[in-house]
């Protein structure tokens, strides 16, 4: 059973994968990790001679990781819904399927809570129940599975279930704020009648009552009372006054849960012009580089044999988030020009522009030289 959390004196609120995306705060954080995570892109390289890298296009995984995984998806939303069972359930599973040679021709993905990992005689299968409640096992190799921390190396432990107390919290207040805006956004308040009500006169004064002054709808009525009944207003208790601060701190737990910069999930009172550029970048090495680093070493094992493996690799292009703005970028650019390390052609594909005839050439500074090469400065001198 979900633990619960209540608030005065509602029913607590239960934590499902549902009820948790169903907050605000929980939907924001998973939608900012699984876009960017499934944005970017997933490069398979092939090693040069000389400690160079190079697109390896002509190998059908690159396809299947960068355009379409499958015929009926594409790369985006492949990784989306992965990251989604990621960050929801700590593992994510895809089925890999292969031709007569062991080549993987394409990937589609297993719902995580229908799967169950399974250790036997010295290694793992997946068995895996589909939605007519049939159960299959799957072997390793025919399984793609991505797993966020885990404490026995192999499943990866939900996210839900080390934040659920959290999560239910903050459920529960979003439920409380409804019911009070449901009642007119007004404290409730006592009738006070001078004399005794029978059973039915009080049911009936009840029903009348609320039909009448409850609600949103009837938020300012004037009330009329008979027979010298009298309304006296409950006003809020002192902890229903932080009830504001209450689920503004509920969003910062959740981002930190997440670990997601609060200005990227629209919390701006703390964001200034001055470091909402360092929390993004901050963002990415920290929050970003993670789960793509699980990918990567994921998809390189799994995906790639070991003869593969010695020449290829998958890696993310994560270059356009690290830029800063565009005075930074140009001054820097300026500064690898001048120094030799970029060309003009480097420069212009970081910045998404066609190389020009003659740009390839490297700049090398005339004031400087080897080190232990006195004797060549000496000799330009000498001429």
């Amino acid at each position: 059973m979900s633990p619960v959390v209540q608030v005065g004196n509602l029913s607590p609120a239960p934590v499902t994968a549902e009820a948790a995306l169903s907050y605000s705060a929980v939907l924001a954080c998973v939608r900012v990790i699984a876009e960017s995570v499934a944005s970017l892109p997933l490069i398979l390289y092939r090693r040069r001679s000389d400690g160079g890298k190079e697109r390896a296009a002509d190998h059908r995984l690159y396809r299947l990781l960068h355009d379409a995984p499958n015929d009926f998806m594409s790369s985006f939303a492949w990784r989306e819904t992965m990251m989604l069972h990621l960050l929801l359930w700590g593992n994510a599973y895809s089925q890999i399927v292969r031709d007569d040679v062991g080549r993987v021709i394409s990937l589609w993905p297993l719902d995580a809570r229908r799967m169950e990992v399974v250790a036997a005689n010295g290694g793992i299968f997946y068995r895996y129940r589909d939605a007519r409640g049939s159960l299959r096992d799957l072997p390793r190799e025919q399984v793609l599975h991505v797993a966020w921390m885990s404490a026995d190396g192999i499943r990866g432990i939900s996210p839900l279930s080390l934040a659920r107390e959290a999560i239910s919290l903050g459920l529960t207040l979003a439920e409380y704020g409804s019911q009070v805006f449901r009642n007119g956004a007004r404290p409730g308040g006592v009738l006070k009648h001078p004399g005794s009500l029978s059973e039915q006169a009080y049911q009936r004064l009840k029903q009348s009552f609320e039909e009448q002054y409850s609600g949103v709808a009837n938020a300012g009525r004037t009330i009329i009372l008979e027979e010298g009944m009298t309304w006296e207003r409950i006003s809020f208790p002192p902890e229903d006054a932080q009830f504001l601060q209450t689920r503004k701190f509920q969003i910062t737990e959740i981002a930190r849960i997440y670990r997601v910069p609060l200005h990227m999930i629209n919390e701006m009172e703390r964001a200034t012009w001055g470091n909402v550029e360092h929390m993004a970048l901050e963002f990415v090495q920290h929050t970003l580089r993670p789960w793509l680093v699980r990918w990567e070493q994921a998809i390189n094992q799994q995906l790639l044999s070991t003869d593969e493996r010695d020449q290829l690799f998958v890696e993310f292009l994560i270059d356009g988030l690290l830029r800063g703005d565009i005075e930074s970028r140009y001054r820097a650019y300026a500064i690898g020009r001048q120094w030799g390390w970029f060309s003009i052609n480097d420069i212009r594909a970081k910045e998404n522009m066609n190389p020009v005839a003659g740009g390839d050439d490297y700049l090398s500074p005339l004031n400087m030289q080897v080190i232990g090469d006195e004797n060549v400065g000496e000799a330009e001198l000498s001429s």
